[in-house]
Protein backbone atom coordinates (compact mmCIF):
# COMPACT_ATOMS: atom_id res chain seq x y z
CA UNK A 1 0.00 0.00 0.00
CA UNK A 2 3.06 2.64 0.75
CA UNK A 3 4.79 1.73 -2.64
CA UNK A 4 1.13 2.45 -4.42
CA UNK A 5 -0.89 4.70 -2.61
CA UNK A 6 -3.66 1.96 -3.44
CA UNK A 7 -6.36 1.24 -1.35
CA UNK A 8 -6.93 -2.14 1.17
CA UNK A 9 -8.84 -3.68 -1.46
CA UNK A 10 -7.33 -2.76 -4.22
CA UNK A 11 -4.11 -3.99 -3.34
CA UNK A 12 -5.87 -7.47 -2.85
CA UNK A 13 -7.10 -7.93 -5.89
CA UNK A 14 -3.51 -7.42 -7.60
CA UNK A 15 -3.25 -10.39 -10.29
CA UNK A 16 -0.40 -11.00 -11.97
CA UNK A 17 -1.00 -9.78 -15.00
CA UNK A 18 -1.13 -6.76 -13.50
CA UNK A 19 2.52 -6.68 -12.64
CA UNK A 20 5.11 -5.79 -15.08
CA UNK A 21 8.08 -6.23 -12.84
CA UNK A 22 10.68 -6.25 -15.51
CA UNK A 23 10.20 -3.09 -17.11
CA UNK A 24 11.93 0.02 -16.45
CA UNK A 25 10.35 1.23 -14.05
CA UNK A 26 8.29 -1.66 -12.68
CA UNK A 27 4.60 -1.19 -12.19
CA UNK A 28 1.28 -2.27 -11.23
CA UNK A 29 -2.18 -1.94 -13.07
CA UNK A 30 -4.89 -1.15 -10.77
CA UNK A 31 -7.69 -2.68 -12.03
CA UNK A 32 -10.04 -4.03 -9.51
CA UNK A 33 -11.37 -4.31 -5.76
CA UNK A 34 -11.97 -6.73 -3.64
CA UNK A 35 -15.61 -7.11 -2.48
CA UNK A 36 -17.35 -8.67 0.49
CA UNK A 37 -21.67 -8.68 0.09
CA UNK A 38 -23.15 -10.00 3.13
CA UNK A 39 -24.35 -13.67 2.78
CA UNK A 40 -21.73 -13.87 -0.52
CA UNK A 41 -18.38 -15.06 -1.22
CA UNK A 42 -15.54 -12.65 -0.86
CA UNK A 43 -14.66 -12.31 -4.65
CA UNK A 44 -12.80 -9.81 -6.96
CA UNK A 45 -14.28 -7.30 -8.72
CA UNK A 46 -13.00 -6.42 -12.17
CA UNK A 47 -12.61 -2.41 -11.28
CA UNK A 48 -12.01 -0.68 -8.19
CA UNK A 49 -14.08 2.10 -6.67
CA UNK A 50 -14.00 4.68 -9.40
CA UNK A 51 -13.54 4.72 -13.14
CA UNK A 52 -10.58 6.96 -12.64
CA UNK A 53 -8.96 4.94 -9.74
CA UNK A 54 -7.93 1.94 -13.08
CA UNK A 55 -4.13 3.22 -12.99
CA UNK A 56 -0.60 2.42 -13.29
CA UNK A 57 1.48 2.76 -10.82
CA UNK A 58 5.14 3.03 -11.62
CA UNK A 59 6.71 0.93 -8.06
CA UNK A 60 9.71 2.51 -6.08
CA UNK A 61 12.81 0.26 -5.69
CA UNK A 62 11.66 -1.19 -2.07
CA UNK A 63 7.56 -2.31 -3.62
CA UNK A 64 9.11 -3.73 -6.43
CA UNK A 65 11.11 -5.69 -4.39
CA UNK A 66 8.65 -6.82 -1.96
CA UNK A 67 6.49 -7.50 -5.28
CA UNK A 68 9.58 -9.97 -6.40
CA UNK A 69 9.57 -11.96 -3.18
CA UNK A 70 5.51 -12.20 -3.18
CA UNK A 71 6.02 -13.82 -6.56
CA UNK A 72 8.64 -15.77 -6.11
CA UNK A 73 7.14 -16.93 -2.99
CA UNK A 74 3.87 -18.13 -4.94
CA UNK A 75 3.15 -21.02 -6.31
CA UNK A 76 0.43 -20.09 -8.84
CA UNK A 77 1.71 -19.26 -12.11
CA UNK A 78 -1.78 -18.46 -13.68
CA UNK A 79 -2.18 -14.84 -14.93
CA UNK A 80 -5.21 -14.66 -12.60
CA UNK A 81 -3.65 -15.53 -9.50
CA UNK A 82 -3.34 -12.94 -6.94
CA UNK A 83 -0.63 -11.29 -5.34
CA UNK A 84 -2.75 -11.32 -2.00
CA UNK A 85 -4.41 -14.64 -1.42
CA UNK A 86 -5.75 -17.25 1.38
CA UNK A 87 -4.62 -20.84 1.27
CA UNK A 88 -6.68 -21.92 -1.61
CA UNK A 89 -5.59 -19.25 -4.05
CA UNK A 90 -8.86 -17.52 -3.24
CA UNK A 91 -9.16 -13.68 -2.18
CA UNK A 92 -8.36 -12.05 1.23
CA UNK A 93 -11.11 -10.66 3.01
CA UNK A 94 -9.88 -6.41 4.14
CA UNK A 95 -11.41 -7.23 7.58
CA UNK A 96 -8.76 -9.87 7.99
CA UNK A 97 -6.50 -8.19 6.86
CA UNK A 98 -7.13 -5.63 8.86
CA UNK A 99 -7.31 -8.10 11.76
CA UNK A 100 -3.84 -9.18 11.12
CA UNK A 101 -2.20 -5.80 10.93
CA UNK A 102 -3.57 -4.44 14.27
CA UNK A 103 -2.66 -7.63 15.48
CA UNK A 104 1.34 -7.51 14.35
CA UNK A 105 0.83 -3.53 14.91
CA UNK A 106 -0.19 -4.26 18.94
CA UNK A 107 3.05 -6.69 19.39
CA UNK A 108 5.17 -4.05 17.72
CA UNK A 109 3.72 -1.69 20.28
CA UNK A 110 1.68 0.61 17.83
CA UNK A 111 -1.02 1.95 18.09
CA UNK A 112 -3.43 3.95 15.66
CA UNK A 113 -2.14 2.86 12.69
CA UNK A 114 -4.27 1.61 9.96
CA UNK A 115 -4.40 0.54 5.96
CA UNK A 116 -5.91 3.56 5.15
CA UNK A 117 -3.22 6.23 7.26
CA UNK A 118 -0.83 4.12 4.41
CA UNK A 119 -2.83 6.31 1.32
CA UNK A 120 -2.39 9.39 3.71
CA UNK A 121 0.87 9.04 4.01
CA UNK A 122 1.60 8.61 0.31
CA UNK A 123 -0.28 11.66 -0.61
CA UNK A 124 1.06 13.74 1.92
CA UNK A 125 5.00 12.44 1.13
CA UNK A 126 3.78 13.37 -2.87
CA UNK A 127 2.08 16.35 -2.47
CA UNK A 128 5.08 17.66 -0.39
CA UNK A 129 7.40 16.52 -2.56
CA UNK A 130 5.84 17.74 -6.01
CA UNK A 131 2.37 19.01 -5.57
CA UNK A 132 -1.51 18.37 -5.12
CA UNK A 133 -1.75 17.52 -8.77
CA UNK A 134 0.72 14.34 -8.76
CA UNK A 135 -0.59 13.40 -5.66
CA UNK A 136 -4.44 13.50 -6.79
CA UNK A 137 -3.39 11.64 -9.75
CA UNK A 138 -1.18 8.74 -7.63
CA UNK A 139 -4.39 8.03 -5.54
CA UNK A 140 -6.35 7.66 -8.50
CA UNK A 141 -8.71 10.98 -7.50
CA UNK A 142 -10.22 13.27 -10.03
CA UNK A 143 -10.52 16.17 -8.18
CA UNK A 144 -7.38 17.19 -6.33
CA UNK A 145 -9.82 19.05 -3.94
CA UNK A 146 -10.29 15.28 -2.17
CA UNK A 147 -7.31 14.56 -2.12
CA UNK A 148 -6.67 18.07 -0.32
CA UNK A 149 -9.75 17.49 2.15
CA UNK A 150 -9.24 13.95 3.08
CA UNK A 151 -5.53 13.02 2.37
CA UNK A 152 -2.88 15.36 2.48
CA UNK A 153 -1.79 16.43 6.09
CA UNK A 154 -1.12 20.38 6.37
CA UNK A 155 2.80 20.89 7.09
CA UNK A 156 1.56 23.72 10.54
CA UNK A 157 5.33 24.65 10.44
CA UNK A 158 5.32 28.25 8.77
CA UNK A 159 8.61 29.09 6.25
CA UNK A 160 11.59 29.53 8.98
CA UNK A 161 12.58 32.46 6.56
CA UNK A 162 9.36 34.24 8.13
CA UNK A 163 12.03 34.39 11.63
CA UNK A 164 14.69 35.74 9.77
CA UNK A 165 12.73 38.45 8.05
CA UNK A 166 11.32 39.54 11.41
CA UNK A 167 14.65 39.74 13.08
CA UNK A 168 15.93 42.22 10.27
CA UNK A 169 12.69 44.10 10.62
CA UNK A 170 12.45 44.32 14.50
CA UNK A 171 15.32 42.62 16.03
CA UNK A 172 17.72 45.15 17.71
CA UNK A 173 20.78 46.24 15.86
CA UNK A 174 24.00 46.03 17.25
Amino acid sequence: MLGTSARIGEVLAIRRRDIDIVSAPPSIRISGTIVAHRGEPTQRQDHPKTAKSRRTVALPAFAAEAVRLRLARRGDASLDALLFCNRDGGPLTTNNVRRQLRHVLDLAGIEGVTPHMFRRTVATAISNEAGVDLAAELLGHTDPAITVQHYIRRNEMVNPATAEMLDRAFGKKA
